[in-house]
């Protein structure tokens, strides 16, 4: 799948109602929210005019054509560039668990599947799942069940749920955790697809799950490396 990203966009908590009207402003409707906290010490701060404050963190999905459109507005509209306003940015995707998930991540917005790139052969891949709050063991233990390793949560809240009815056939509630799981390239599909069969759509969890490319790793020891040491 190609021309399809994670947009994530980072700035200060102060701004999060503000930032959220330019999203609907600009029909880009479902977005995930978390909080931050900056890690630049006084000097950084100082220097780039900065303050010490609380972040508010968004994911999305976007194609090429609705990030050019946001990143203008971004720049124009919201002044990101600003020092002490925010920054954005986008990663490729390299999979979307099922065609309805992708229709309401991407809502009305046009999107033609494309050859594959480069980037999307890579040994791993970072897969994304979005549940219900409440639901991380459900959700790991059917990634476990494909032999998936440990995975990270965050807390966040969702906005653009209310549309889930049109493009899924369900409801979903706005308090949402995600789940990151590094894994193999080569495992991800059998992973995805346990995810989507014991806690995806159909069942009490409304699990989303997206993966993107991972070009480089460390830290990582796969079961298969641990029995050949």
């Amino acid at each position: 799948m190609s021309k399809l990203y994670m947009m994530v966009a980072i700035t200060n908590r102060a701004m999060k109602h503000k930032f959220q009207e330019f999203y609907k402003e600009n029909d880009h409707m479902v977005v995930f929210g978390t909080l931050g906290r900056g890690t630049a010490n006084s000097a950084v701060l100082d220097y780039f005019g900065l303050e010490a404050s609380e972040k508010m963190i968004s994911f999305s999905i976007v194609t090429e054509e609705m990030w050019r459109k946001l990143k203008r507005g971004l720049i124009i509209n919201m002044q990101i560039d600003v020092p002490g306003t925010g920054i954005a940015f986008i990663i490729p995707l390299s999979s979307v668990g099922g065609k309805k998930v992708l229709q309401y991540l991407i809502q009305n917005h046009e999107y033609e599947k494309e050859e594959e790139t480069i980037l999307r052969e890579t040994d791993y891949e970072l897969l994304v799942i979005i549940a219900n709050q409440g639901c991380i063991d459900t959700v790991m233990d059917a990634a476990r069940s494909a032999n998936a390793g440990g995975g990270t949560v965050i807390h966040a809240k969702g906005t653009g749920m209310e549309s889930a009815k049109k493009f899924l056939g369900v409801s979903l509630a706005a308090e949402k955790e995600i789940i990151l799981i590094v894994t193999k390239t080569k495992d991800k599909n059998r992973i995805m697809k346990a995810i989507m069969e014991k806690a995806g759509l159909e069942s009490k969890e409304k699990a989303i799950v997206f993966s993107l490319p991972v070009t480089s790793t460390v830290g990582l020891r796969m079961r298969e490396d641990e029995i050949g040491d």
